[in-house]
């Protein structure tokens, strides 16, 4: 018999050079409390974690075209525009099925000839997003990305600083003990091995979206997502 738990795990999850960095978090009632954060090798390890995260904001693609058409899925466009300039350029295209199982970077790049290096040092994560993910995982977990989660903490005005320089560091800093007491002290700890301090920022905010989508608050975007060939719907929430 599984017992139920007093609180409901959630979930901060982005790509780290280690893997995948979990910041997990229990919610009892409306408090949030972090836990250890970790890093993990696969993407398997996160969709295996338990205690099972009742809601889980993670910084990957879910669904994806099968042959090459835009370099954007309909959320990704919508996301951009939601975030606008300077930001909308964190939020990359998503290359297709094709692409991510060519079997060489030329032959990716004749493909999708918008492939950038920045976008091959992502094609390990991205190939484990289109293998791992299928439907049901969408019920807990949730495609999302750190800009959207921190214009919505920001009261849905985008950022303009970026968390790789110091200033947009302490900004989100700043936005995480104001909205979530609960998770602040994560933000100052040393990040555990295989990620960096804005691995550790970016996955503590994420649990905002996280708790938002726990109670079901959170937004799609788009509102009417598109589904791919294998069932998956392309949304980002927030």
């Amino acid at each position: 018999m599984t017992t139920k738990l007093p609180y409901k795990m959630l979930g901060g999850v982005v790509p780290c050079p280690g893997g995948w960095l979990i910041v997990p978090a229990r919610l009892a009632g409306v408090t949030v409390v972090a836990e250890e954060p970790m890093v993990v090798s696969t993407l398997l390890d996160v969709l295996e974690f338990k205690p099972k995260f009742e809601a889980c904001a993670i910084w990957s693609p879910i669904g994806f075209f099968d042959e090459p058409t835009t370099p954007y899925r309909p959320c990704d466009e919508e996301a951009r525009d939601y975030v606008g300039w300077p930001r909308r350029v964190a939020i990359r295209p998503t290359p297709s099925r094709a692409a991510l199982h060519a079997p060489t970077r030329e032959a990716a790049l004749e493909l999708e000839p918008w492939l950038t290096r920045d976008d091959f040092r992502r094609f390990k994560w991205l190939r484990e997003a289109e293998r791992e993910f299928q439907p049901f995982h969408q019920r807990s977990y949730f495609a999302a990305h750190p800009d959207l989660t921190f214009a919505q903490l920001n009261g849905d005005v985008t950022l303009t600083t970026s968390p790789y320089h110091q200033d947009g560091v302490l900004e989100r800093m700043a936005l995480i003990r104001d909205k979530m007491p609960g998770v602040e002290e994560m933000i100052t700890r040393t990040p555990p091995p295989g990620a960096a301090v804005v691995h550790l920022l970016l996955a503590t905010g994420l649990l905002w979206t996280a708790r938002r989508a726990a109670g079901r608050a959170m937004q799609r975007l788009p509102l009417d997502p598109a589904w791919d060939s294998g069932g998956m719907r392309m949304e980002l929430v927030r």
